[in-house]
């Protein structure tokens, strides 16, 4: 099966230590999303975002810095693969950038996650790191 990449970035008001946490706590992810979740700061656990839209396993983390996910949407096809998300944070003047990479996107659905990675979590995002909660 074909597949396809992402790569997006953002820069955000805040500590990469603050949102590395807030990333994976179920309440403050819940919050920055708008949405359900459900997730912890450990390998090899299963999480869930969106109500259950989202779901997948932390597969690998460096403190404050690095991200890793195997992630799927209900709406992969059976027989794909899980796709890896990959988050990044690094300091920088004004903030954190938040570099996100994600493979292995069925072929055809890039510009569907493109647009949901900004709407459904860059924006929202950068509102409650603002503090515009």
């Amino acid at each position: 099966m074909k597949t396809e990449k992402i790569k997006m970035e953002i820069t955000l008001p805040e500590t990469p230590e603050k949102i590395y946490k807030a990333w994976l706590n179920s309440k403050s992810h819940s919050a920055f999303t708008g949405a359900k979740a459900k997730i912890q700061e450990k390998v090899n656990s299963n999480y869930s975002a969106w109500a259950g839209y989202i779901t997948g396993k932390i597969t690998a983390l460096e403190e404050n810095k690095k991200i890793v996910h195997a992630w799927r949407t209900s709406e992969f096809p059976a027989d794909a693969k899980d796709s890896k998300l990959e988050i990044s944070l690094k300091e920088v003047k004004g903030g954190t950038k938040l570099t996100l990479i994600q493979t292995d996107i069925p072929k055809g659905d890039k510009k569907k996650y493109t647009d949901g990675w900004h709407e459904f979590y860059f924006i929202p995002m950068k509102k409650y790191f603002t503090g515009n909660k």
